[in-house]
């Protein structure tokens, strides 16, 4: 647990250095986030409610969303495979702690400090100039952390295991667009999933996506009850359990083949 702690540590203390990319980053999610809001208002324009969810509730949803980019670097990652080409891959190993936990850790430092240099001046800037909603309970709030956290980690698995394929091919960049595009449509990113049509609800509970960012922002927008954001969450569990033993059987093969390309 140390050793996890001082590697995030050092991962935030890294990413806070990069303060004229965070600027970058802070000026576009404002941008985009105050288009989104304004396409969202003009959708409900001739209506109150659509599938349970008031413009409001539609608004709070889509600005929270540009907030949180950073934190679940939800556009993909690809640091892990460029360590895999490189040959890093085999200095990795030798630190004192797993390889799944080497990289969790590296990349919550960098998601804590992206939260805290963008995300929380954008929902400042956001709460000043939009009518916003919040979570009008103390455990709203807990299920709302333990949901983004869970999501954040299922998120995390799931670029792992898509980095992974660097194992087997020479240039896996492809796949991993591949699996981050179904990931913007299928996460909630571009507009809540419940406004979208049926089967395309349907589908998407049948991934992963929906448990990275759609299930945090239903809970933190309020148009959950308390039951179904139970069940929200005993979902989330359900999918980290199940990616987490998908991981394990995936590096086992990918570490055997690490040793017959490299000794």
């Amino acid at each position: 647990m140390t050793v996890f702690w001082e590697i995030m540590v050092r991962a935030f203390q890294r990413q806070i250095t990069y303060r004229a990319a965070a600027l970058a980053g802070l000026a576009t999610n404002l941008f985009f986030g105050f288009i989104k809001a304004a396409m969202v208002e003009a959708y409900y324009q001739n209506t109150q409610i659509l599938s349970g969810m008031d413009v409001k509730a539609a608004v709070t949803y889509t600005v929270v969303t540009q907030a949180l980019l950073g934190f679940l670097s939800i556009f993909g990652t690809f640091d892990l495979m460029r360590t895999i080409y490189r040959g890093e891959v085999a200095t990795d190993l030798l630190k004192p702690i797993s390889f799944l936990g080497l990289w969790m850790a590296r990349d919550f430092g960098q998601s804590v400090a992206q939260l805290l240099l963008r995300g929380s001046v954008i929902l400042l800037v956001y709460g000043l100039f939009m009518d916003m909603g919040f979570p009008e309970s103390p455990m709203q709030w807990i299920y709302t952390v333990v949901s983004l956290l869970l999501g954040w980690t299922v998120w995390f698995v799931v670029r792992f295991l898509v980095n992974l394929g660097a194992f087997w091919s020479p240039d896996a960049r492809g796949i991993a667009r591949l699996c981050y595009a179904f990931t913007l449509l299928l996460s909630g990113l571009l507009m809540p999933i419940r406004l979208y049509p049926e089967w395309v609800q349907k589908f998407a509970a049948w991934t992963p996506f929906p448990y990275v960012l759609n299930t945090p922002m239903e809970i933190y927008s309020g148009v959950l009850s308390s039951q179904e954001m139970l069940h929200a969450l005993v979902l989330q569990g359900i999918w980290l359990v199940a990616l987490l033993i998908l991981t394990q059987g995936v590096w086992q093969q990918a570490s055997k083949r690490l040793m017959v390309l490299g000794g």
